[in-house]
């Protein structure tokens, strides 16, 4: 007894045979390599092909995804500085600047803790006085005072923003006088002063 099959015409009027066709689009024809018609080696070849194409794509969505950049740090832990380091104290240091009308007062205030806190203030005759508040981090590398800044006036700062972090050259150094070089170029003479001296409103 045989079976007979049925088969179709296509679009152009040829019979057509039924394909077998897989989620990954590849497919098995009877009598063909790759097929379960006569020599099952042809299966095992048709499916390696199968794999094979399923591994390209795979591998082309992995080439296509890029590493995720680094997360920018959430907060800064200040380190506490060297037992006797002389820096630490109420520095003062009170100058006059060319094209600049009044006083210029900056005061650094560096715990034992690696904290600290930067003011600087403008005085004027007959006018309120102008004032920075920043606070944060010191650290000393060698001849170099480093103030790192994480809320200026009361407000978090961009701790990515490398404007935050100021480096002062120390070209003198001694019990109550600290010589610093600014970044701006500013030459500062500051004094030490009582721990509870603040700048005055």
């Amino acid at each position: 007894m045989t079976t007979s099959q049925s088969v179709s015409p296509n679009v152009h009027g040829a019979p057509a045979r039924d394909t077998a066709i897989n989620r990954t689009g590849c497919g098995l024809e009877p009598g063909t390599p790759g097929s379960t018609d006569g020599d099952s080696r042809g299966f095992r070849t048709g499916s390696r092909s199968c794999v094979l194409v399923g591994l390209a794509v795979l591998l082309a969505a992995c080439a296509g995804r890029q590493p995720a950049p680094p997360a920018p740090p959430s907060e800064i832990t200040c380190k506490a500085a060297t037992a006797g380091d002389a820096l630490v104290g109420n520095w003062l240091s009170v100058r006059r600047q060319a094209g600049v009308v009044g006083e210029l007062k900056t005061l650094f205030s560096l715990h034992a803790d690696g904290t600290m806190s930067y003011g600087e203030q403008l005085s004027r005759p007959k006018k309120a006085p102008q004032g920075l508040s920043e606070t944060g981090c010191w650290h000393r590398e060698g001849r170099t005072l480093v103030l790192r800044t994480i809320a200026s006036n009361g407000s978090p700062v961009d701790l990515q923003d490398p404007i935050y972090v100021n480096r002062y050259r120390i070209t003198r150094e001694s019990g109550e006088r600290v010589g610093l070089h600014g970044p701006d170029g500013a030459e500062l003479n500051a004094k030490r002063m009582p721990p509870d001296y603040r700048l005055p409103l």
